[in-house]
């Protein structure tokens, strides 16, 4: 690679370049069970420099079919989106400004850890709730990317909700605002005579000639992050055609996201938990349709292994929350010990509501109790504990966010194995669904935590498993095939939140079938003509590729 560093610098590339060895391996893989060794990390240091790494491919692709460039922030995709054998682009290390706040919104680069941002908008009273469980890891330019959703998506829908502008760098390597525009403005953009005009031309045509088409495409599910979210681009009755759609959620296959404003909310004070222990789920249907009549803010699950796995690994949280929330997690959970006398709960239930006091949200709680007690539930379910504030709730969400930080790093002798980890089933199908997917994970003999967001019938299924030895690698495709055909027997979605890269966009065409995948086919051709953004993700992927980056070796 050294002759591509000296093109680079010569060029005018201001930021490092590192094809280091140890650097290499480790951004070779991220949170997903694939390994593919890069050949060269560049760490732009402003927008200039990343026009400077796409023109470099584009002129040199032709010659040099390998190049390819993959954005990169925080890795931690589980979809294997972040990795690639060419050109890693790292945003994090310069793209770190958090530009302007104000009470609405907030612009800020992609490099921006969440946490951070998070720092900054509770300062002045916002939220941008869009987080995912990694909320304490990720940045907010792979939330774009991957349009995350998380425990408030039941109330406030996903990033692409929130993404009010972006400014992006295109095949062309030219810098350009992306925002919503009304059909007056489409117009004028689609006359321009350089590669933005024909690509907004074209995108339209597109949106237009297959309108039906493509609006009937979209999944009927609370949220999903499978293919390109080409059904919300054009609006006929509107008339608003919005690019950031499109982007949103599209893993840097289209172009590199180098700014966002996102759109931010009031941060309410406080909220509540009902805590659901459910021994018998026979009954969960109606549990389920009764709290949701309800209209909680919050409504996650987490089953008996993550719970187990929770205490096995208690004294792990100290080094994650520090000594202060450790001890009070500790404190805190010593009542859960009269619940695991009386048996471990296949499923606890997280029911969150917000109000303006206590007191208000204590009567929520409290009329919730009471409407599932009328169903019985106490006999159905376990047991009840309502805990009206925030830091009485606390313990609950640290076992749901950080279950699957723990996996990754304390199961030595296997490794997590996120193949079916984001599918998303509508609830009403949740009595019927769950029993049909433990069948699965026992057949195959899968250890696998289940968790999500019960609201919405999304769930996190993460098995652990020997990936270096051949027998368990073999159980992949097989179990995957399985639960996902069942996951589409029931109208849902493969992914709600963490998309598809490397692992489930080979199953497109099963879920939209093969016109529709003809269609995000032509929409990477449009953006991406050399396809020079991202390689083998999203459409353009297949199994045989991604089984064999399946990772072996998982000596750090």
């Amino acid at each position: 690679m050294d002759e591509t560093k000296n093109s680079l610098k010569n060029l005018g590339f201001k930021g490092e370049l590192d094809d280091a060895s140890e650097t290499l391996q480790a951004y070779s893989h991220d949170a997903s069970m694939f390994e593919i060794t890069p050949q060269l990390i560049a760490y732009p240091k402003d927008s200039e420099d990343v026009s400077i790494l796409i023109n470099f491919v584009s002129k040199n692709k032709k010659s040099r079919p390998d190049l390819s460039l993959t954005a990169r922030s925080a890795g931690t995709d589980m979809s294997g989106g972040a990795i690639n054998d060419s050109i890693i682009v790292d945003f994090k290390k310069y793209f770190t400004n958090i530009e302007k706040v104000q009470a609405t919104q907030i612009q800020v680069q992609p490099g921006v850890y969440y946490r951070d941002f998070d720092e900054v908008s509770r300062k002045h009273g916002t939220l941008m709730p869009t987080y995912p469980a990694s909320r304490d890891l990720c940045t907010v330019g792979g939330m774009v990317n991957n349009n995350a959703g998380g425990e408030k998506s039941i109330e406030f829908g996903k990033t692409e909700n929130f993404v009010k502008e972006l400014k992006c760098i295109f095949a062309d390597g030219v810098e350009r605002v992306v925002k919503p525009l009304t059909k007056k403005e489409l117009d004028k953009k689609m006359a321009q005579k350089d590669f933005e005009g024909k690509l907004y031309k074209q995108i339209y045509k597109l949106c237009e000639e297959n309108y039906q088409q493509i609006k009937s495409a979209k999944p009927k599910v609370s949220k999903n992050s499978t293919g390109y979210n080409i059904w919300d681009v054009w609006d006929r009755e509107s008339q608003i055609f919005d690019l950031t759609k499109l982007i949103v959620g599209a893993q840097g296959t289209l172009a590199f996201v180098t700014d966002i404003i996102f759109k931010v909310v009031p941060a309410r004070s406080d909220d509540g938990v009902l805590v659901l222990f459910m021994k018998d789920i026979n009954k969960l249907g109606e549990v389920i349709n009764k709290v949701l009549e309800s209209k909680p803010s919050r409504f996650e699950s987490f089953d008996d292994q993550t719970l187990w796995l929770s205490i096995r690994f208690m004294p792990s949280f100290l080094k994650l929350l520090g000594w202060k929330r450790f001890l009070r997690l500790i404190f805190n959970l010593i009542p859960d010990g009269l619940q695991l006398l009386k048996g471990i709960p296949k499923l606890v239930l997280l029911v969150s509501f917000k109000g303006k006091n206590e007191d208000e949200i204590r009567q929520k709680i409290t009329n919730l109790h009471h409407e599932l007690s009328k169903y019985k539930a106490r006999y159905e379910i376990n047991g009840f504990e309502e805990a009206p504030t925030s830091g009485a709730s606390e313990r609950y969400w640290v076992m749901r966010r950080y279950s699957f930080q723990l996996l990754r790093s304390k199961v030595k002798d296997k490794h997590t194995a996120p193949f079916i980890d984001d599918f998303v089933v509508p609830p009403e199908h949740l009595t019927e669904f769950l029993p049909k997917l433990r069948k699965i994970i026992k057949k195959y003999k899968l250890f696998a935590t289940i968790a999500g967001h019960m609201g919405e019938g999304n769930f996190h299924v993460i098995p652990l498993m020997k990936l270096d030895d051949s027998k368990e690698r073999a159980k992949i495709l097989p179990a995957m095939k399985e639960v996902n055909e069942l996951v589409l027997k029931y109208g849902g979605s493969l992914s709600g939140e963490h998309n598809d890269g490397l692992i489930r966009g080979p199953w497109l065409e099963k879920q939209y079938g093969k016109p529709m995948l003809e269609q995000f086919k032509t929409i990477k051709d449009i953006f991406d003509p050399q396809h020079i953004f991202n390689p083998h993700k999203k459409a353009n992927s297949n199994w045989d590729y991604s089984f064999s980056r399946i990772r072996k070796n998982f000596d750090e």
